[in-house]
């Protein structure tokens, strides 16, 4: 179980194999940290699929407008879209994009970040200062590193459920 300092700034993601911690950084990226806490409230994440799993790179998710499936069980063009709130500005930091940290997934406008995050499987440091990072796994990761693989993939995982610690 994690060790929660901060509930309210904690996410709770539910997965398949159990359940996920992610501490957010609302001291570095702000506004992205209240966006995943007010979709998350709103239910926007529940039953979202990870899109774009790569693996040794990162699990891709957040699609709240194409993310789940539809009535016939396909997925709606997961991927290509947000959520009805504003694009985010970015909040790049010199937080490096080591295994485990929370990245705004976006466009190849930097400014474009909606509601899309990736997971890092490993340190992709590439990334560094070009993707805006707003949270850190802090227990779970070993469910992450079970999602399923694919671009997309055939039987694509999904959040079963994404609460704010305080809430839960």
């Amino acid at each position: 179980m994690a060790d929660i300092k901060d509930p309210e700034n904690t996410i709770i993601i539910e997965l398949k194999d159990g359940p996920v911690h992610i501490e957010l950084l609302p001291d570095v990226a702000p506004k992205h940290a209240e966006r995943m806490k007010e979709l998350a409230r709103a239910g926007k994440y529940d039953g979202v699929v990870f899109h774009r799993v790569i693996d040794g790179f990162m699990a891709q998710t957040g699609d709240v407008e194409h993310g789940n499936v539809d009535g016939g069980g396909n997925l709606r063009r997961a991927g290509t879209g947000g959520s009805d709130l504003p694009d985010l500005p970015a909040e790049f930091s010199k937080l490096p994009h080591d295994r485990g940290t929370l990245g705004a997934a976006r466009s190849s406008n930097p400014n474009s970040a909606n509601s899309q995050f990736f997971i890092n499987f490993s340190d992709n440091h590439f990334l560094n200062g070009q993707y805006t990072v707003y949270g850190r796994v802090i227990s779970g990761m070993d469910h992450v590193d079970a999602i399923v693989r694919g671009e997309p993939p055939a039987n694509p995982d999904k959040m079963i459920s994404v609460k704010v610690a305080a809430d839960a």
